[in-house]
């Protein structure tokens, strides 16, 4: 039987050990097993959020205390942008706190794709549900990846997030790839869900029409104010096990390895990444939450033998005509 047509759940479900080999064999089958995508996250319009997502501080709904902004100036999105190119980053990656983007933001958000695109990295967005036409203009700038997580499985979606149905998500992620954008799409983790919701999001990500190139895995940062915030501590081999499934399921998606990473020991990290985690966020912080430092990351990296990657985020395999033959992009330039 096959990864593709085995059910999900006896992935998941089997040997740790058998898991593992699995997951780094498929893995070494499509990347370099000692290379990591380094990715940068910037707010560039926090708090405020009309949605009434149980996790998050930025929910106008939940009681937090972060303050919301206006949006960033691109000149300063771009300072920014520059910092995180110096620091290793081949991806900027620009969230905003909204239900949707505005028709009055849409010209600063081309203009910050175009200038992020002009200093030779990957750009990334995560600005809430897209419309099919605005979708089209962000991939007119030049946008590369959009990012909108499904958060959890379809039965437990309801108990975390009211004010958007899980259909609304999966319509935002088709119109990004109509679009001709990349999708980066995972999901989080400790959120009270069971083995089986973290199964089922999985399984709904690997059967989208094309998985997400991108599949960000996050751990529950429980933030005072929420709802969430007295959350239980996932068992970290839950997040072991759900990327080594990940890996088997989306052999050619990158898997990253995402918020939480600032709780994780160096060890944990390390069974992530045998377990096929190849992408990280770099940088002191990710939205509201701390992320470990570059010199945290660089001595990880020196401890692991790992190095950072310096092109697109695409697995790479050749035809025998030495061709591309990832699937992504038609090119390599994604």
């Amino acid at each position: 039987m096959t990864p593709e047509t085995r059910p999900a759940a006896e992935i998941y479900h089997q040997p740790l050990m058998d898991l593992l080999f699995e997951a780094q064999t498929v893995h070494r089958a499509h990347f370099d097993p000692n290379r990591v995508q380094c990715s940068m996250l910037v707010s560039i319009k926090t708090g405020g959020c009309p949605e009434d997502c149980s996790y998050c501080a930025q929910s106008a709904r939940n009681g937090s205390e972060l303050s919301a902004s206006k949006l960033m100036e691109v000149e300063r999105v771009l300072a920014e942008a520059r910092r995180a190119k110096a620091a290793g980053a081949t991806r900027y990656c620009m969230g905003a706190a909204w239900r949707s983007p505005k028709e009055r933001d849409m010209p600063a958000l081309e203009a910050m794709i175009r200038g992020v695109k002009a200093l030779g990295l990957e750009t990334c967005m995560t600005l809430g549900m897209l419309s099919g036409e605005q979708a089209g203009r962000l991939r007119g700038a030049g946008l590369d990846y959009y990012n909108h997580n499904i958060d959890t499985s379809e039965r437990f979606y309801p108990e975390i997030i009211t004010t958007r149905s899980f259909q609304d998500r999966l319509d935002t992620l088709a119109a990004v790839r109509a679009a001709g954008i990349s999708v980066c799409s995972g999901g989080i983790l400790g959120l009270g869900e069971t083995a089986a919701d973290r199964i089922a999001m999985l399984e709904t990500l690997a059967n989208l029409p094309e998985p997400p190139q991108s599949v960000p895995v996050n751990m529950l940062m429980p933030m005072e104010g929420t709802p969430l915030a007295e959350a239980p501590r996932l068992d970290p081999i839950d997040l072991v096990r759900t990327i080594a499934t990940a890996r088997i399921l989306m052999p050619r998606s990158y898997v990253r390895l995402s918020a939480g990473r600032s709780g994780m020991s160096d060890e944990l990290q390390a069974m992530c990444v045998f377990a096929g985690a190849n992408s990280i966020f770099v940088g002191e912080r990710l939205l509201t939450a701390d992320n470990p430092g570059e010199d945290s990351d660089a001595a990880l990296f020196v401890r692991l033998g790992l190095t950072a990657e310096t092109g697109p985020e695409v697995g790479i395999e050749e035809t025998p005509d030495g061709s591309c033959d990832t699937g992504c992009c038609g090119g390599c330039a994604a």
